[in-house]
């Protein structure tokens, strides 16, 4: 096993976190099972793929920019809570 109990209580005392005993245990063996998964992926060949950003490519997809109704004012306000004139009324959070 390559994750021991006194490894996840070290970063569990890092991260200011307390488990139980059986917690702990269980941790370290779900832990140890990613990091052998992960020496799996370390064996595979990928010397022949192309470093990417993300698995699929990406494109912006741009839509007709166009004007349309919006709503009237009376009808934005209608369930504000505080208005001011033909705005929102919030509070002041900033002195």
């Amino acid at each position: 096993m390559k994750i021991s109990k006194e490894d996840v209580e070290h970063v569990a005392q890092l991260a200011r976190l307390s488990f139980e005993e059986e917690e702990i245990e269980r941790f370290a063996h779900q832990l140890d099972a990613i990091l052998t998964y992960m020496d799996q992926l370390n064996e595979l060949d990928t010397s022949t793929v192309e470093p990417t950003t993300h698995a699929m490519d990406l494109f912006n997809v741009f839509r007709e920019d166009r004007v349309v109704a919006s709503l009237e004012v009376e009808e934005a306000l209608r369930n504000a809570p505080q208005r001011l004139g033909s705005a929102f009324q919030v509070p002041r959070v900033i002195e």
